[in-house]
């Protein structure tokens, strides 16, 4: 283990907890700015890093891996988020949206993008939901060039939130015409081709092959759109290079590039680190997509702004999936580890690496099962008393670090090879969680991840709660929010004892997240305290455009 501190993973108390997500006026009231405003030279490049879903806690995790589990893939290396924190200024951000405890992705990356408090769901609009300049704009309007990537969707909420202006995040469609044809992002980086081709993929054949042509058969070809346009096309005469795959995105020699390489999201971390050598692999990673992107971007004189999105850690996060996550948080460390040898030397660049929130209430925990068994330890006060050494408690092994690691497959994909939520059997379900975990389950475990109840909370015409029946939570079933996913939460809650694993939801929590700040002393110096996101964006938008934002 490497003696290097880290600060960011503190342990919060409840009252810290409180007196984060509350100010001193009424409870419907925005968070106030308290940051100081950056003035002097504006800097030229901005790359800011979102871990969507990547509390403390996610970043312990990671840590704990890499530092201290027995066979750690870093072995004696350090995390790049390890590097970026020695090097740079580290504080904490609380996120909450206007007049709400608990923000959503879009929200919280709208107060990112704007410097401005926002309601949730929203998209790019203050919290009266009136459109707001972006700081990816304000790079626009300075003639600097702009980029997007993400592991999720282009039109997904952290990307959209910096590059549309929407009423609800759920509006993917408007978002994919805004980024290409009002703020016409340069480099868009990401999955979720199918609110970018026509409807008629769906019935017309004819019209299926031709986009299947299009895209080289590189990606699964669906619509989610409602009309008749083919985004692509229009990307094409708009002066864009097209990328569907590894190859042709690394072939693009063009400053205007839409990379869309999967039907919704792209691969998992599981799937990347399994697949990251592999020649045969067609999709590029999180830290490939950011390399192209920077390499185009920085042939810019002016300057460009680019964000960059891991935006899996939250959807194992989602599923209490901590294999997954942690394999979400090498990928997206492996981008970050990129970011920081790229910048470290330069003086012109500000690199800030934060979160939108923390997903699960996700912590390692000691237990009262499998208490350790008692030791004979040779120092001197263990000699002098003939006591052994025996805690009262499991606080968890360093193996099972190595053992969460092992995991072969998100729940998702055991789920699917369990026959589906619908279809499996306790057999079916007890044999996929045991191919695909050292950690294993019995039948009477099994049939408690398929088994459902009557839907409590069922709400008519509501896209997640219209169910009348739901997958049966034996505790803390308001936090379980997403239907039929909710077995794949079952799945980790099954798991997580013999993981020393505790899960607290199924949606997004509270507390203030890291933010680690690189670049000049001076403009770094702000961030290292205790914001809001509103301050985040704003110091940022100062920083770049050397001016206060009003």
């Amino acid at each position: 283990m490497k003696s290097t501190p880290l600060v960011i993973a503190l342990i919060f108390t409840t009252s810290v907890f409180t007196s984060a997500c509350n100010d001193n006026s009424s409870s419907a009231a925005s968070p106030p700015s308290s940051a100081p405003v950056t003035s002097g030279t504006a800097i030229k490049n901005v790359i800011l890093l979102i871990g969507d879903g990547m509390g403390p806690q996610q970043i312990g995790l990671l840590e704990e891996y890499a530092r201290r589990a027995p066979n750690s893939i870093y072995g004696t290396n350090e995390t790049g988020i390890s590097k970026l924190a020695a090097k740079g200024t580290i504080g904490f951000s609380r996120n909450g949206p206007h007049g709400s405890l608990v923000v959503d992705s879009a929200c919280s990356a709208s107060q990112l993008a704007t410097g401005k408090p926002s309601g949730s769901e929203m998209i790019g609009l203050d919290k009266n939901g009136n459109t707001v300049k972006t700081i990816l704009e304000y790079a626009k309007d300075m003639g600097k060039s702009t980029g997007l990537v993400s592991d999720t969707r282009a039109t997904h909420a952290t990307p959209a939130s910096f590059a549309a202006h929407q009423t609800h995040r759920s509006k993917e469609n408007e978002i994919a015409d805004e980024m290409l044809n009002s703020t016409e992002v340069d480099i868009i980086l990401s999955g979720g081709i199918r609110h970018w081709i026509p409807q008629e993929v769906n019935t017309d054949a004819s019209i299926k092959a031709a986009v299947e042509a299009q895209t080289g058969n590189a990606v699964y070809i669906k619509s989610k759109r409602t009309d008749s346009r083919n985004l692509l096309t229009e990307a094409t005469n708009k002066g864009y290079t097209l990328a569907y795959d590894r190859n042709s995105m690394n072939a693009a020699n063009s400053d205007k590039i839409l990379g869309l390489f999967a039907y919704s999201g792209m691969n998992n971390g599981i799937i990347n680190s399994a697949e990251k050598d592999s020649s045969a692999r067609t999709q590029p990673t999180l830290k490939e997509m950011t390399e192209k992107a920077i390499n185009t971007l920085e042939k810019d004189n002016d300057g460009f702004f680019l964000m960059v999105e891991g935006g899996q850690i939250d959807w194992a996060g989602h599923n209490n999936d901590t294999g997954t996550m942690l394999h979400e948080m090498i990928k997206f460390d492996n981008m970050v580890d990129y970011v920081y040898n790229w910048a470290k030397d330069r003086d012109d660049t500000l690199v800030v690496l934060t979160a939108d929130h923390e997903t699960g209430s996700f912590g390692f925990s000691y237990t009262r099962k499998d208490l350790p068994a008692a030791q004979i330890l040779t120092g001197d006060a263990f000699v002098a008393s003939g006591d052994q050494y025996k805690p009262n408690f499991n606080f968890g092994p360093l193996e099972t670090l190595d053992k969460i690691y092992a995991q072969k497959k998100d729940f998702s994909g055991i789920m699917d090879e369990a026959g589906g939520a619908v279809a499996a059997t306790g057999t079916s379900m007890m044999n996929a969680v045991n191919n695909n975990s050292e950690f294993k389950i019995d039948m009477n475990a099994a049939l408690e991840i398929i088994a459902t109840e009557a839907n409590n909370f069922q709400v008519a015409g509501h896209k997640y709660l219209d169910a009348p029946i739901f997958p049966k939570v034996d505790d803390f079933e308001e936090f379980y929010v997403y239907g039929e996913e909710i077995h794949l939460d079952l799945i980790g809650r099954k798991l997580a004892a013999d993981q020393t694993v505790v899960w607290g939801t199924g949606t997004h929590t509270s507390p203030p997240v890291s933010v680690i700040a690189t670049g000049p002393a001076t403009v770094t110096a702000p961030f290292g305290k205790l914001l809001h996101h509103v301050d985040v964006g704003s110091l940022m938008i100062e920083a770049m455009t050397g001016q206060p934002l009003s």
